[in-house]
């Protein structure tokens, strides 16, 4: 059990170290790594605690922003769906979960800068002209997440079938 978990944290701190390669704005990893977290940590305070430290000590050499308080929270909830693939650890609910994680990230952070970065009027007109403004970005986040969630879970998959002592315990 112990080796399990040292692989899923190698794997999450790995990932996470992707963000520091050159990439292109908004293709990233840690939308993947919270769907990850959620649906493999048997224990859900690491599966909150991991991603989020990771995205914390990377953003600590990126730089912080104002967003962070929405950022994090989003990726919260995105772990929050990886609890929903658990027991449903197929490629279409993966390839689903990664799906929805992308746009629930497109709509509540860009909600976030709508509503608090002051760049955007607080009307109706204003609200969509910022979403209208990210959808540029939105590719990206859908294209980063998708990536690294086939790499995360399935490599992880194919560890666990090759490597028995990385297979999850079984439930009695």
């Amino acid at each position: 059990m112990k080796s399990r978990l040292g692989l899923l944290i190698g794997m999450i701190f790995a990932a996470a170290g992707m963000r520091f390669l050159p990439h292109p704005p908004n293709f990233e990893s840690i939308g993947a790594i919270a769907l990850f977290a959620g649906a493999h940590f048997d224990d859900k305070r690491w599966a909150f605690v991991l991603p989020l430290a990771a995205m914390l000590l990377s953003d600590a050499v990126i730089g912080f922003h104002v967003q962070m308080p929405i950022v994090y929270g989003t990726f919260a909830l995105v772990v929050c769906m990886g609890f929903f693939l658990r027991e449903r650890r197929t490629a279409l609910n993966i390839a689903g979960a990664a799906v929805a994680a992308s746009t629930l990230f497109f709509v509540i952070t860009n909600f976030g800068v709508w509503a608090f970065d002051g760049l955007y009027p607080r009307t109706l007109e204003g609200l969509v002209v910022c979403y209208v403004a990210a959808i540029p970005f939105f590719g990206n986040t859908l294209a980063g997440t998708v990536f690294y969630t086939a790499v995360l879970f399935g490599g992880f998959a194919l560890v666990e079938k090759k490597i028995t002592v990385f297979a999850p315990a079984t439930r009695s």
